[in-house]
């Protein structure tokens, strides 16, 4: 990206010059820029600080179209091989459950497998747990070692994880306890 800053009136502009009046007295004052070549280094000057205000204001400009696509890759329903697999809610009570298990430090370690989800999810049965794993798979939040049953948190994974964490914790329980 270049920035330029370009102009086809210079009188827009005003700087402090001398000028001459009618009655021949000089003075120095606030004065439209004339369009002569003498004027051109006195224009270089306010277009240079145009575009380095332009700069600025666009160095400051937040961009979050990385994080959109990541939310839009985690709740958008996706189709696998015909299956229709539902994108992932994070207001969900089992949903919040199940992130806060695969979050787990031992499981960055060597990872995790459905047996030792098992532990930390005694309620939901194996077959659920298993559609939980191959959905969190599809939605790329884990990925599968391979020839194994073992699965890592992928960086999105943990990013979603924390964030969920962040929101539920942080923003939702503390505003409704406020309440």
């Amino acid at each position: 990206m270049r920035i330029e800053t370009t102009t086809n009136d210079a009188s827009f502009f005003k700087h402090r010059r001398k000028v001459e009046h009618w009655d021949g007295s000089v003075t120095r004052e606030l004065a439209p820029l004339k369009k002569s070549i003498y004027s051109i280094i006195d224009l270089r000057e306010i277009l240079l600080g145009c575009s380095s205000r332009d700069l600025e204001f666009l160095s400051s400009l937040n961009d979050y179209s990385n994080g959109r696509r990541a939310l839009q890759q985690l709740t958008k329903t996706k189709i696998d091989h015909g299956t229709q697999i539902r994108g992932f809610n994070f207001f969900d009570a089992t949903e919040q459950d199940l992130l806060r298990a695969i979050q787990r430090p031992e499981f960055n370690i060597h990872g995790l497998r459905r047996a030792d989800l098992k532990k930390y999810l005694p309620l939901v049965s194996n077959v659920k747990l298993s559609r939980y794993l191959k959905r969190l798979r599809i939605l790329g939040l884990i990925k599968r070692v391979a020839k194994t049953y073992r699965y890592y948190l992928t960086h999105i994974g943990r990013l979603a994880v924390a964030t969920c964490e962040k929101l539920t914790e942080f923003a939702i329980v503390k505003t409704l306890a406020a309440a």
